[in-house]
């Protein structure tokens, strides 16, 4: 099955009259997205045009931070770009979280509540405290009396919450959940996993 966003994650139309001309290895559907996205017609998708192309389910584009992280991910040139093909794989990345965020939004209010995030956390195998999950609502959610998560700081707080434990279990090799470490090992460890 082709991975197209529907459900209001991205605005570009669907039909394009070059579908059928897909490089070989890339969905019809998803080259056709490419052409809608490439307003430039660069044969490239920048930040900038991934931004104008995604949004969450109340309507807002998805965040720089957020874009270019998954830009970095796709991007095998280091050109702050992406091509076909890996527009191609952006595309199956997003509809995999837009999944996983749908499975655990469950009110399905489109956005993901304090409750939820904590339940996610625990799913996902991180024993991590209601007061972390409340430092990341602060952090990364809009501000409201009920502050909640949107695909894109979703998306974008799983990634860095994956790389950072990568990063620790690297240093934690007897697996006991602590490590030592010295003031510039933290900022080395921070520094290149964060984009």
């Amino acid at each position: 099955a082709a991975p197209g966003l529907s459900e209001g994650t991205v605005t570009a139309p669907m039909a394009s009259p070059h579908a059928g001309n897909a490089p070989p290895g890339v969905d019809p559907e998803a080259f056709s997205w490419f052409q809608s996205v490439d307003t430039d017609h660069s044969g490239f998708i920048s930040v900038k045009e991934l931004k104008q192309a995604l949004v969450n389910n109340n309507w807002s584009s998805f965040n720089d931070e957020t874009c270019l992280l998954m830009i970095n991910m796709f991007d095998k040139t280091r050109s702050g770009r992406i091509d076909v093909y890996g527009f191609s794989a952006l595309l199956r990345f997003i509809q995999q979280w837009r999944s996983l965020f749908q499975q655990y939004d469950r009110d399905q209010s489109g956005s993901i509540s304090f409750s939820e995030l904590q339940q996610a956390f625990s799913q996902m195998g991180y024993n991590l405290s209601p007061q972390f999950s409340q430092l990341l609502l602060a952090r990364y959610a809009q501000r409201s009396p009920n502050p909640s998560i949107q695909l894109d700081r979703f998306i974008h707080i799983c990634m860095q919450l994956q790389s950072l434990t990568d990063a620790f279990r690297e240093k934690d090799t007897a697996l006991l959940g602590n490590v030592r470490l010295s003031y510039e090992d933290f900022l080395a460890m921070v520094v290149t996993r964060m984009l």
